[in-house]
């Protein structure tokens, strides 16, 4: 029978595994355990030298970027710093006597005297300060367009009855002045048929910048537009062709007024009688288109600058200190309700701005 055969084999205890087997299957699980921690170590090390490396680079080209940067800022600060300091034609107001001492050393003849002049000016005109003006041929005519937009001065009279913008024409078509083609831009000799196109555009930008300037009633406000002008050399160049333009206007206005038998200022008697200037064709060609290119404004030509422009120039001369021309006006017969400018100079070449 089977029965108990069956039962009894099936009661025996079961044999023992063998010790190889066991310790084979440890090594193996630490093999593979082993493996998977080398396969990990080598992933996160290579991730770790790749962000390593990513984030160097990272590094250099933020630190390349900053210098390029910085070097950038650097250029454009110089460069804004010549552009509004260096090329500023009008100067910020320095101490007259400090000014004085910095330019006038030594003890020759011409500084005592200058030292001298420029104490005068401080105890008895009560001038404390000077703005120092660009040293060129439009010196004049920058040192008084200067003081009208920075004081915020109205239009001339005349100015504001006529329309200047069409003068050049005016002085073609109705007076017959065809000669005016033979004006000269300062340093430019000769601009042919162009002229007017050029005249009309540099009087239209006197017009639109005095009427500006009139038009601000904050002193402050109007001091930074004239810093921001007066730094930019092609619109004062126009401004000032405008003013000796709007010059050769009125000697032209008054010639015809004194060949009609009209009274006219005596200044302009005296003009009229020089050989140089004996009408406006002579006065522009021997003196006017000089101005700005190798010579500034004579003494005549300071009287028909303040006519024109309807302002009183006093002059302080200080290479004639101790005379009775170290203060000349321009002109002595000026209106009472005409503004006063004034104007300082070494020698009747270059002009500086007093501040009282």
């Amino acid at each position: 029978m089977t029965g108990p055969r069956s039962s009894l084999r099936a009661r025996e205890p079961e044999r023992p595994r063998s010790p190889a087997a066991g310790s084979d299957q440890v090594h193996l699980w630490t093999l593979v355990t082993n493996q998977a921690l080398h396969v990990a170590w080598r992933i996160a090390r290579g991730s770790v030298t790749l962000a390593v490396s990513f984030l160097a680079a990272t590094l250099c080209y933020f630190r390349r970027l900053h210098l390029h940067l910085g070097y950038r800022l650097k250029w454009w600060i110089g460069y804004l710093q010549r552009k509004f300091k260096r090329n500023l034609s009008v100067e910020a107001e320095v101490d007259l006597l400090s000014y004085c001492a910095r330019e006038w050393k030594g003890e020759t003849p011409r500084a005592k005297l200058m030292r001298k002049a420029y104490e005068e000016l401080l105890w008895r005109h009560h001038i404390k300060c000077v703005r120092q003006v660009k040293r060129d041929n439009y010196s004049a005519l920058r040192s008084v367009l200067f003081q009208i937009f920075s004081q915020g001065l109205s239009l001339p009279s005349w100015m504001k009855e006529k329309d200047i913008i069409k003068l050049p024409e005016k002085l073609l078509f109705s007076q017959g002045c065809n000669w005016i083609q033979q004006y000269s831009f300062g340093p430019e000799k000769y601009t042919g048929s162009n002229v007017f196109g050029k005249l009309r555009k540099c009087v239209e930008l006197l017009k639109t910048q005095w009427t500006e300037f009139s038009g601000i009633k904050d002193f402050h406000k109007r001091g930074s537009m004239c810093n921001v002008l007066f730094s930019d050399a092609i619109l004062e160049y126009r401004l000032y062709e405008a003013v000796k333009f709007i010059m050769l206007y009125q000697v032209t206005e008054v010639y015809e007024q004194m060949k009609a038998g009209n009274a006219v200022p005596g200044l302009f008697g005296l003009l009229f009688s020089r050989e140089t200037s004996a009408d406006p064709l002579s006065f522009m060609m021997n003196h006017l288109n000089s101005v700005g290119d190798t010579c500034g404004l004579e003494q005549i030509d300071m009287f028909i600058l303040a006519y024109a422009l309807e302002v009183k120039i006093k002059v302080f001369r200080l290479f004639k200190f101790n005379s009775r021309d170290f203060t000349v006006c321009y002109p002595e017969e000026s209106r009472r309700e005409w503004p006063e400018m004034a104007l300082l100079t070494e020698n009747d070449h270059h002009y500086d701005i007093p501040v009282f």
